[in-house]
C-alpha cells in the first residue's frame, strides 16, 4: 500500500459520504468540528475540555473558541466536574440536546440513504472491512465482531466460496490434486442448476461477516435417502463447535422434512470428521480402498437412521 493508495480512498469516501458540498447540509449551522464535540456531549455522561481534547486530539485554543460559542448560544452549562475539582464538566442544555438529535437524525438518514444502494448480501463484507480498517489504524473503539456464529442460507458468490475453500484447504492440509476441485464443483453446480428447496439445503456458518464453514444436505439416489455433503470448517475456527452445530442443522432438517435416512462419504485420513459423525450417531457401514485426488485412499459409507435417533 501507498500514500497514493490512501489519499485516493480518503477522496473516494469523503465523496461517498457527502463530507464535502452535501455536509454543509447536514452539519448547518455548524462546522464538522463543532458538530463532532456536539455528538461527544450527547453522548458521554460526565465529560470535560481536556476529555474532549484528547479523545478529538483538538488544539486547545480551538477547542475553547468553540465551547465558548456553544455557551453563549445556549447549548451547553458547565459546572464543577465530578471527577477533579480542578475541572468543569462539560454538558448539553436542553436545547443543546435537540441541535445535537437533529444533527444525528440527518446523518441516520444520509447513512441509510447510502446502505439502501449497498446489496444486503454484500453489507457483511462492508462491515468487516470498516472493522478492519479501524482495527489496523488503532481505533481502540473498534468492534472485535463478536464471537457468535450464525448459521444463515448462502448468498451470491457463497457456492463459489464452498468450492475455493474445499480445494485450497484439502490441498493445503491433505495434499489432495486438482481433482478434487472438479468433484466439488460438479457437486456444487449439480445444486445451483437443480436443487429442491424443500428437500436440499446448503448452509453457511458466519462469524464476525465471515464464512467460516459449510455443509449441504442434497437428495440421494435412494427413496427416502438424503446426503450430506462438503462439511467444511476454517482452521481458524476449529474447536468453537460449528461443525456440530452444521452436522445438527442437516440431520434436523433431513428429519423435519421426512428423510427415513442420512448418509455421508468421506475418507479415512479425516480423522476428526469422523469423530464428529460417529458423535452425531452416524453408523460405519462400508469400507473400499480407491486411488483419488492423487493418494490412496480408504472410502467410507456413514448412515445415520433417522428415525432411531429421537425422530
Amino acid at each position: 500500500m501507498t500514500v497514493q493508495d490512501v489519499r485516493a480512498f480518503n477522496r473516494f469516501y469523503t465523496n461517498v459520504i457527502g463530507a464535502l458540498d452535501h455536509g454543509r447540509h447536514l452539519y448547518a449551522p455548524y462546522t464538522l468540528t463543532e458538530a463532532r464535540v456536539l455528538y461527544e456531549l450527547a453522548h458521554s455522561a460526565d465529560t470535560d475540555a481536556a476529555d474532549l481534547r484528547a479523545d478529538l486530539a483538538l488544539d486547545a485554543g480551538y477547542l475553547s473558541r468553540i465551547l465558548n460559542k456553544f455557551e453563549e448560544a445556549g447549548l451547553i452549562g458547565r459546572a464543577p466536574s465530578g471527577k477533579d475539582p480542578r475541572r468543569r464538566r462539560v454538558s448539553l442544555t436542553a436545547a443543546g440536546l435537540s441541535a445535537a438529535e437533529l444533527l444525528d437524525g440527518r446523518a441516520r438518514d444520509s447513512v441509510g440513504s447510502l446502505l439502501d444502494t449497498v446489496d444486503p448480501s454484500a453489507r457483511p463484507r462492508l462491515t468487516e472491512a470498516m472493522r478492519t480498517i479501524r482495527t489496523i489504524l488503532g481505533d481502540a473503539h473498534a468492534p472485535d465482531g463478536g464471537d457468535e456464529v450464525v448459521l444463515r442460507e448462502p448468498h451470491p458468490g457463497d457456492l463459489g466460496w464452498i468450492v475455493q475453500r474445499n480445494a485450497a484447504l484439502y490441498a493445503a492440509e491433505y495434499g489432495w490434486n486438482t481433482d478434487y476441485e472438479g468433484l466439488v464443483a460438479r457437486i456444487v453446480a449439480d445444486y445451483a442448476e437443480d436443487h429442491d428447496p424443500h428437500l436440499e439445503r446448503v448452509w453457511i456458518a458466519e462469524r464476525a461477516g465471515r464464512p467460516m464453514g459449510c455443509v449441504m444436505c442434497v437428495r440421494d439416489e435412494a427413496p427416502g435417502t438424503a446426503r450430506l455433503r462438503l462439511l467444511l470448517v476454517e482452521p481458524e475456527a476449529r474447536g468453537l463447535g460449528i461443525g456440530d452445530r452444521l452436522v445438527t442443522a442437516v440431520t434436523d432438517f433431513a428429519r423435519g422434512v421426512g428423510y427415513r435416512d442420512l448418509v455421508l462419504w468421506t475418507n479415512d485420513v479425516l480423522s476428526a470428521a469422523r469423530r464428529l459423525y460417529r458423535r452425531h450417531g452416524f453408523v460405519l457401514s462400508a469400507e473400499t480402498p480407491h486411488r483419488s485426488f492423487g493418494k490412496d485412499l480408504v472410502g467410507q459409507d456413514w448412515r445415520l437412521d433417522l428415525h432411531g435417533t429421537g425422530g
